[in-house]
């Protein structure tokens, strides 16, 4: 799907960083989720670690609530069992994804996040995310998949996106919506913090 964690900040569920950031309680429901998922589809835990590309110790881990894993990797996991990502991460007892709340990726400085409030349909889906940057901060995005549309609006301070070699600087107020096939940062350059909305559209 949408992203990686920067070299200056980790998924809050990132299983590649050696010293993670504290697991959110969503990573309780993707253990349940999954399982559930991979037993309606009828794959054994070898054939999603093989369909997702990950490992099978990884899906046990994933399956038994012990292991972080990455926003890229929750995206492997939910196309591979052909499930919505909002699927993938809500809370079982809720009907749709209409409000999930829950933070998923967390910088280095805790002022840093990414929540994931909820989503409505689109032609597969669109994700409404509140996101905060500390100064010095930067995220860095894997490239959006052809189709994928991204609407941002800057609530506080200011926000620098760089892309393809342009720098997009967005102030409070303002917004940019933008489709984009190569890697992209999003980064505080200012001295306060900056909140905004992102909006996925796919």
């Amino acid at each position: 799907m949408r992203s990686q964690a920067s070299p200056t900040g980790a998924d809050v569920a990132d299983d590649r960083s050696p010293d993670p950031a504290p697991r959110p309680d969503v990573l309780a429901h993707v253990a349940g989720n999954v399982r559930r998922l991979r037993q309606a589809k009828g794959l054994s835990q070898a054939a999603l670690a093989e369909a997702s590309g990950l490992s099978r110790r990884m899906i046990v881990a994933i399956e038994t609530g012990e292991a972080n894993i990455s926003l890229a990797n929750l995206d492997r996991l939910a196309e591979a069992l052909s499930a919505p990502f909002s699927e993938v991460v809500r809370a079982p007892e809720a009907r749709d994804g209409a409000r999930i709340d829950q933070v998923l990726w967390q910088g280095q400085a805790p002022e840093s996040r990414a929540v994931l409030l909820g989503t409505a349909p689109a032609r597969l889906e669109a994700e409404l995310w509140v996101w905060s940057l500390a100064p010095g901060e930067r995220y860095e995005a894997r490239p959006d998949a052809v189709g994928w549309h991204e609407m941002i609006y800057v609530m506080e301070g200011t926000l620098t996106l760089e892309r393809g070699g342009e720098t997009s600087i967005i102030s409070a107020g303002d917004f940019l919506v933008f489709a984009n096939t190569a890697p992209y940062t999003f980064r505080n350059a200012g001295p306060d913090c900056v909140r905004f909305i992102r909006n996925i559209a796919v």
